[in-house]
């Protein structure tokens, strides 16, 4: 007994020993590369080449916004914001099927544990209330603006919809999730998500292809600095935006309640 208790012991130790070898090799490693590359704003940084230039020069003519940074996130590389959404819809999924509490059969509402339940709503304090219904409106319609101008100027779906989120959750804290629910429900979520990632699929689909074959987009860029203009990159970023909206909601039901009723 006493020489089993050696053995686990001494790997214990050797685990330990391994674990911070590694942790400091890797971060040696991290060190040297970082030490090799160019200093920030120099000439021979591999990040000022001609596709830097391309952006900067012709991100307007081409893609026709005026914020160079929508230009690239939802035009020349929508690809990749893309697959942003979706790890933020595939986070949430997996989030759901971690932290999902039981839902009562008949209601389909979440089963609360007691512990976890939110003040009845006559138990809340009216000015939190007060205030919360005010920062509602204000949050959705700064979100929504940051949303609809992304781009024109600096924000986008991705702040926008960060915004738009902290507004529903600022109510549902102060109203209570089931009055929120009401209208966002599982079945709401679900539906709207898939739809919005549904449109920006087929919207880049379409561009992808156009691009590739040299045939000339239906959807016309519009005039540089009005509203309608950018081509794609104003539905695009509605489309980034509702995702970023209900997922951040969705994580909130979760950590909060063990997530959002099916809404029957």
């Amino acid at each position: 007994m006493k020489k089993k208790q050696e053995e686990r012991n001494a790997l214990r130790t050797a685990y330990r020993v391994l674990s911070v070898g590694v942790c400091l090799t890797l971060i040696a490693v991290l060190l040297a590369v970082v030490s090799w590359l160019p200093r920030f704003g120099n000439d021979s940084d591999p990040t000022k080449n001609e596709v830097y230039r391309r952006y900067v020069e012709h991100g307007t003519d081409e893609a026709g916004a005026i914020n160079t940074v929508a230009d690239m996130i939802l035009d020349y590389r929508a690809f990749d914001t893309l697959g942003e959404s979706n790890v933020l819809f595939t986070a949430a999924c997996i989030v759901m099927i971690l932290l999902q509490a039981e839902q009562d059969p008949k209601t389909g509402r979440v089963l609360i544990p007691e512990l976890r339940a939110d003040p009845p709503q006559g138990k809340r304090d009216p000015v939190l209330r007060g205030g919360a219904l005010v920062l509602l409106a204000a949050g959705l319609l700064c979100g929504i603006s940051i949303i609809l101008n992304g781009h024109l100027s600096a924000g986008g779906g991705f702040s926008g919809g960060a915004v738009s989120g902290g507004a529903l959750i600022l109510f549902a804290l102060a109203y209570g999730p089931e009055r929120l629910e009401r209208y966002l429900n599982r079945e709401t979520w679900n539906r709207m998500i898939w739809a919005a990632l549904m449109v920006y699929t087929l919207l880049k689909t379409y561009s992808f292809y156009t691009g590739a074959n040299g045939i000339e987009s239906i959807i016309p860029l519009g005039t540089p600095g009005r509203i309608l203009s950018g081509g794609m990159i104003l539905p695009l970023n509605i489309c980034v935006g509702i995702v970023v909206t209900g997922t951040m909601y969705a994580f909130y039901a979760l950590f909060s309640k063990g997530g959002l009723s099916s809404g029957k």
